[in-house]
């Protein structure tokens, strides 16, 4: 006689979230728990030990960055490093060279992979919340998801790159649209050093609020065939 019994089932796909998410909590203390025992410098001594090790420095950060948010892990920690560790110059243009080449490169992957190997590694509902936007309004939804990040930037790419959104358009978009969110944070980084002056503070303030109004103005526009299949 057969017992009918069998062993334990592997752990669900439903359970896959819980144990991330624990993993992240689990992540989040430890880091906290090496900070509090071990002493860090300040933000201005991190800055002066980046100029003591020059420019090849700049350029390993940034590649790192790179190769980061491609991954796709969030860029805004690495950005406003940028400002804190290179000032607001070296900074800003860095991480928008950064942004504007991890957005192409994650936008030609989504096309050579395809959906199926693309979906799998991405939050879907908010990626499902992204191509639908995309499918309204084409690049001018780019644009807009890049003026204020309410999804992540890797995610905006991925769609970006499954959608029928053409290439330089999409280039195009995000570029200007990254760049006043890129400023605002990057000033904020060198605020923390210490360096900025209250014009970069007034700068950085109307800048964000530039990518806000961007927003508001753009989901008052209509939604033209034109700008929806570009």
């Amino acid at each position: 006689m057969v017992s009918g019994a069998v062993g334990p089932a592997p752990s669900s796909p439903a359970r896959r979230p819980l144990w991330r998410a624990l993993a992240g909590l689990a992540a989040v203390v430890a880091v906290l728990v090496g900070a509090y025992l071990v002493p860090l410098p300040s933000v201005e001594r991190a800055r002066e030990w980046s100029d003591a090790l020059g420019p090849w420095f700049a350029c390993v950060f940034f590649a790192v960055n790179t190769i980061a948010i491609v991954g796709p892990i969030p860029r805004t920690a690495f950005t406003v490093t940028a400002g804190a560790l290179f000032g607001p110059v070296v900074g800003f243009t860095g991480s928008m060279a950064v942004a504007a080449v991890a957005a192409t490169v994650a936008f030609v992957l989504a096309r050579r992979l395809g959906r199926a190997r693309v979906e799998r590694h991405l939050d879907k509902p908010g990626f499902r919340a992204v191509e639908e936007r995309l499918e309204r309004r084409g690049w001018l939804a780019v644009g807009s998801l890049r003026l204020i990040p309410v999804v992540p930037f890797a995610v905006v790419n991925y769609a970006s790159g499954l959608s029928s959104v053409r290439p330089m358009p999409y280039f195009v978009a995000s570029v200007v649209g990254t760049a006043p969110g890129t400023a605002a944070v990057v000033f904020l980084g060198d605020a923390l050093a210490g360096e900025a002056s209250p014009v970069m503070i007034v700068v950085s303030a109307a800048l964000f609020s530039l990518g806000v109004v961007g927003l508001i103005v753009d989901s008052r526009l209509p939604v033209g065939e034109s700008s929806a299949k570009a």
